[in-house]
C-alpha cells in the first residue's frame, strides 16, 4: 500500500457543524501535485477543444492538456481524433504550428509521415530496418479516449473512465443552454489569450465560481456599467453600484454531480441576448430583440429567461470554465507548479451571426476577461496575493463554510465545496490503492 503521507487529512467536511475547511498545503506542496497529476487529471476527462476548430478535413489544433502535448485533427473521413504530439521515431513533436491544414502529417527530424488517421505512410530508406519493420507498429498513438459532447471535444488518459456522458451529469444541462440559444451552431472564435499566474490552479478553479468576491474585486468594473448607463440615460433594475449586492446575492447555486458546479442569476451587464444590455449598446438592441424571440417562440418564455436574460458560471471539474457571462468564454487551466498555472481562454460565439454583434462580442470579452481587462488582472492579482500569504505559514486551512447550513446562493460556497469533495475523493481513493 501508499503510504498516503502528505495526502491524509487535506479536507475537513463536518456538514452538521457547517464547517469546510481545506488544508494550504493543498496549494503549495509538491507531492500532492504529482499526486493530482496521476489521480486528479489521469482519471478524469479533460478538454480538448472544439469541433469548429478543426471544421475541414486536414485542419489541426495543437494543445498541451494535463501537461502533456498533444493535438487534434479532422481526418479525411470527417472524424475527429486526437493524437499524443511525438513522432513514434525519436520523439520530435509532429504538429510544431499552433494550428493549420495538412494533407499529411511529417516529423521535421527524419521525415517519418503520418496520414490524418495517424497511419505511417512514408518512412525515407524503410528498407534499411530490414523485413521485420512494422508501419503499423509506428503509427502515431491516440488518447485512450476521445469523445465530443456536442462539439466540445473530451479525452482521456486512462480507457477505464466512464463514459462521457455519464460523467458530465448535470453539467449537460447548462452546455445545451448556451448552445441552443445559438440558431446555427456555436463555433470557438479563432485566437486566444494565453497567459501565466504564480498560484495554485485551484485556486482559479475556486475565483472562477465565486461570487462573494465580485463586489470588493471587481468595483471598478461595475463602477464602470455605471457610467455606461448614465451616458445612455437607461437605468436597470439593479444599478452596478449600491443596490448590485442584491443582484450578486439573488440565484442559485448547484452541485451537478462528479465535481462539477455552476452559479446561475440574473444578468443586467454584458450579456449579448439580454433585453437590454449597456456593453452592447442601443444599435444592437433591435437585433437582440429579434433572436430573443425567435429563442422565446422556439423553446417557450421560461427557458428563453434562462437561456438569454441569465448568466452563469460552469466549472467542468477539473479544470474547464464556460463563463456565460460577457459573452461565453471557454477557459482551461493546468498546473506548472505548485505556484503556477497556465491559463487559455476562448470566445464561444454563435454561427452566423452579425459583424456587428461579433465585434461588440469580443470587445465584450477583451473588455471584462481580457489579460488586459477589468477583471482578469484583479483576480490574478488576488490569487498571487493568497499564494504569497500561504508562504506566511502561520494559518493551517483555508476556510469554504460560507453558506453551508442554509440554502445556496452565488455568494456562498457550495459551488467551491462541490469541487474540493471530488479532488478529495479521487486522492484520498487513489493514494489508499496498491502501487
Amino acid at each position: 500500500m501508499r503510504d498516503p503521507g502528505e495526502l491524509a487529512g487535506l479536507i475537513e467536511d463536518d456538514e452538521a457543524r457547517g464547517v469546510f475547511r481545506v488544508r494550504r498545503s493543498t496549494m503549495t506542496s509538491p507531492a500532492v501535485l504529482a499526486a493530482e497529476r496521476r489521480l486528479v487529471f489521469d482519471a478524469s476527462w479533460l478538454y480538448v477543444g472544439h469541433e469548429s476548430e478543426i471544421g475541414d478535413p486536414g485542419d489541426y489544433v495543437r494543445r498541451t492538456v494535463g501537461g502533456r502535448p498533444l493535438f487534434m485533427a479532422r481526418g479525411r473521413d470527417g472524424a475527429v481524433r486526437t493524437f499524443f504530439n511525438t513522432c513514434t521515431h525519436r520523439g520530435a513533436t509532429i504538429c510544431r504550428q499552433a494550428s493549420g491544414n495538412a494533407k499529411v502529417l511529417q516529423c521535421f527530424y527524419h521525415a517519418w509521415t503520418f496520414d490524418l488517421s495517424g497511419n505511417l505512410v512514408g518512412c525515407p530508406d524503410e528498407a534499411s530496418y530490414g523485413g521485420t519493420f512494422d508501419r503499423a507498429e509506428h503509427a502515431l498513438k491516440t488518447l485512450p479516449r476521445c469523445e465530443s459532447y456536442r462539439g466540445f471535444v473530451f479525452g482521456a488518459f486512462r480507457a477505464d473512465v466512464e463514459p462521457l456522458d455519464a460523467y458530465l451529469a448535470g453539467a449537460k444541462e447548462y452546455l445545451d443552454l448556451i448552445i441552443d440559444a445559438s440558431e446555427q451552431g456555436v463555433e470557438i472564435v479563432p485566437g486566444s489569450n494565453d497567459y501565466t499566474i504564480r498560484a495554485n490552479w485551484k485556486l482559479l478553479a475556486e475565483n472562477s465560481l465565486d461570487g462573494y468576491h465580485a463586489l470588493p474585486t471587481h468595483e471598478t468594473y461595475f463602477k464602470y456599467v455605471a457610467d455606461l448607463e448614465r451616458e445612455s440615460g437607461r437605468t436597470i433594475e439593479t444599478s452596478a453600484t449600491g443596490a448590485s449586492s442584491s443582484y450578486l446575492q439573488a440565484g442559485i447555486a448547484r452541485d451537478l454531480g462528479n465535481g462539477h458546479a455552476v452559479t446561475e442569476k440574473l444578468a443586467p451587464w454584458g450579456r449579448p441576448l439580454a433585453r437590454w444590455s449597456p456593453l452592447f449598446g442601443e444599435e444592437t438592441r433591435e437585433e437582440i430583440a429579434a433572436t430573443r424571440a425567435r429563442i422565446a417562440a422556439r423553446f417557450g418564455e421560461e427557458r428563453a429567461v434562462r437561456m438569454c436574460d441569465n448568466s452563469r458560471n460552469l466549472l467542468i471539474f477539473p479544470n474547464l470554465v464556460v463563463n456565460d457571462v460577457m459573452g461565453v468564454t471557454v477557459r482551461t487551466f493546468w498546473p506548472v507548479a505548485p505556484d503556477e498555472m497556465r491559463v487559455t481562454a476562448w470566445q464561444l460565439a454563435p454561427v452566423g451571426e452579425s459583424a456587428r454583434m461579433r465585434a461588440k462580442r469580443l470587445d465584450s470579452f477583451l473588455t471584462f476577461l481580457g489579460p488586459g481587462g477589468f477583471a482578469t488582472p484583479d483576480d490574478m492579482e488576488a490569487l498571487e496575493s493568497c499564494q504569497e500569504g500561504f508562504r506566511a505559514d502561520g494559518v493551517e486551512w483555508n476556510d469554504i463554510s460560507r453558506g453551508m447550513l442554509r440554502d445556496p446562493r452565488p455568494v456562498d460556497e457550495l459551488q467551491m465545496r462541490t469541487f474540493w469533495r471530488r479532488w478529495d475523493a479521487l486522492i484520498a481513493r487513489g493514494a489508499a490503492v496498491p502501487a
